[in-house]
């Protein structure tokens, strides 16, 4: 029998900019782990005047993490930091009581033809941590852990497994992990996981229990402990998840919270302008008029 018990086919999502491959939240499965939210932006090819604008935007009760493949973001938000995101780095900001931030194509590449590949994932963070103080984190490429095992090469991203720590500060156990190879590989690692997990292929595709599975394709475990799986040539793979919180966590719109009325005050605040400016920003994004989503 499979351990795969959902299968999660990309949607397509328009951000205003481009469309997106959307991954989290499911109607069958809203989280996975403290994972509530993942975006596959691209690969999308730019022309010397197509650029990305996420202009200003707020956030409460979550963690955010971008992750590129390819291409480059500069980002803006209201602690006053200004950092160009880079391919292998990792920027981690933390909403808690409130953030905003924008998202933009940094001014070198805006007059230039360019390529943009990577993932946007959203951690919501712990009750107790939910209305904590802003703050932001960014890690190099090469601070985070790597190694080779059964053939691929293995690259902690976030949180602990394998024995290994990620840099990247998370506020509960969680793991996210990049795994590559070039020759079929057969991998039993369930022992190190825990929680819930999901497995997302990027490129190429593995077999499990005479299934085979391809790109594009979230595949959510049933027990992350039994997690085993062959790997055709030349995939690669994000293995991620943790342990659920025991709460309820609601969305709306970038707002995420285990308390309804915690979302109700953002959406007041963001409407009367109330959050943080970030320096040198003066766009305003309406709120949308969406209903809630667990």
């Amino acid at each position: 029998m499979s351990n795969i018990g959902i299968i999660i086919e990309e949607r397509a999502a328009d951000i205003g900019n481009f469309l997106v491959g959307r991954l989290l939240p499911f109607r069958e499965k809203r989280a996975v782990g403290p994972f509530v939210f993942i975006d596959h932006m691209g690969p999308a090819d730019l022309k010397d005047y197509q650029n990305v604008d996420v202009p200003p935007h707020p956030h409460i009760g979550l963690s955010t993490l971008t992750y590129l493949f390819e291409g480059a973001i500069m980002h803006r938000d209201s602690l006053g930091t200004e950092l160009e995101i880079q391919p292998g780095a990792v920027n981690w900001m933390t909403a808690g009581k409130g953030i905003v931030h924008s998202e933009r194509t940094p001014e070198y590449l805006r007059h230039t033809d360019k390529r943009l590949h990577g993932l946007q994932i959203w951690v919501a963070l712990p009750k107790a941590l939910e209305d904590t103080e802003p703050s932001f984190a960014h890690t190099e490429a090469q601070e985070l852990p790597r190694w080779q095992q059964e053939n691929a090469t293995f690259k902690l991203i976030a949180g602990e497994a394998f024995g290994r720590k990620s840099p990247v500060p998370v506020y509960s156990p969680l793991y996210f992990i990049e795994i590559k190879n070039t020759s079929k590989t057969t991998l039993h690692i369930g022992e190190q996981l825990f929680g819930e997990c999901a497995l997302y292929i990027l490129e190429g595709g593995i077999t499990n229990d005479g299934n085979s599975y391809g790109t594009k394709q979230l595949l959510v475990a049933k027990d992350s402990t039994l997690c085993a799986f062959e790997m055709e040539e030349n995939t690669t793979l994000y293995l991620f998840g943790g342990e659920p919180f025991p709460e309820e966590h609601f969305i709306f719109w970038n707002f995420v919270h285990s308390d309804k009325a915690v979302i109700e005050k953002a959406k007041q605040d963001w409407t009367e302008q109330k959050f943080p400016k970030v320096p040198g920003e003066t766009e305003f994004v309406p709120l949308p008029m969406a209903p809630f989503k667990k």
